[in-house]
């Protein structure tokens, strides 16, 4: 790596819910021959805001409608971007969604397969660290709502 440049790359996504069975379950992605289950999302374009690529990468991976209900946080991390010799700092902005309507058979080819899990299920089963503590927060404001005025 020595000689390598530094690339800053802005992502969002989020957790989207829905009630089924008079249960809450959120959505998984899974990549990569299905050993890899995380949250759907992706890079942020050139004019675009980090809500509306989310709105916008949301439906393209996982074929759902969403609206935005609240952030949750966002998650940042290095790897490293071997065709451009560079090493890369991605912060990922995250917001609860609640979907609206929508086919999951409908993803894009980014996604192998988009599964609805209960959410203690999906919690278990993400692969990534950071995106375990995304879903944790998910939960806590998923209590939030249930002990409010909204229901969504």
């Amino acid at each position: 790596m020595k000689g390598s440049s530094l690339i800053f790359q802005t992502s969002a996504g989020g957790v989207v819910f829905r009630k089924y069975n008079r249960r809450k379950e959120i959505v998984l992605v899974t990549l990569k021959n299905g050993t890899v289950w995380c949250l759907p999302k992706g890079l942020v374009n050139d004019g675009e805001t980090p809500e509306v690529t989310a709105l916008r990468e949301v439906e393209e991976e996982t074929g759902l409608k969403v609206k935005i209900i609240d952030k949750l946080g966002e998650i940042s991390y290095w790897y490293y971007m071997k065709e451009e010799n560079a090493r890369c700092k991605k912060t990922v902005h995250f917001y609860l969604m609640e979907c609206i309507n929508g086919d999951t058979s409908k993803h894009d080819w980014e996604v192998e397969s988009v599964q609805w899990l209960p959410i203690e299920e999906a919690l278990k089963k993400a692969t990534y660290k950071g995106e375990k503590e995304i879903i944790k927060n998910a939960i806590k404001k998923l209590k939030l709502l249930k002990n409010s005025s909204y229901n969504g």
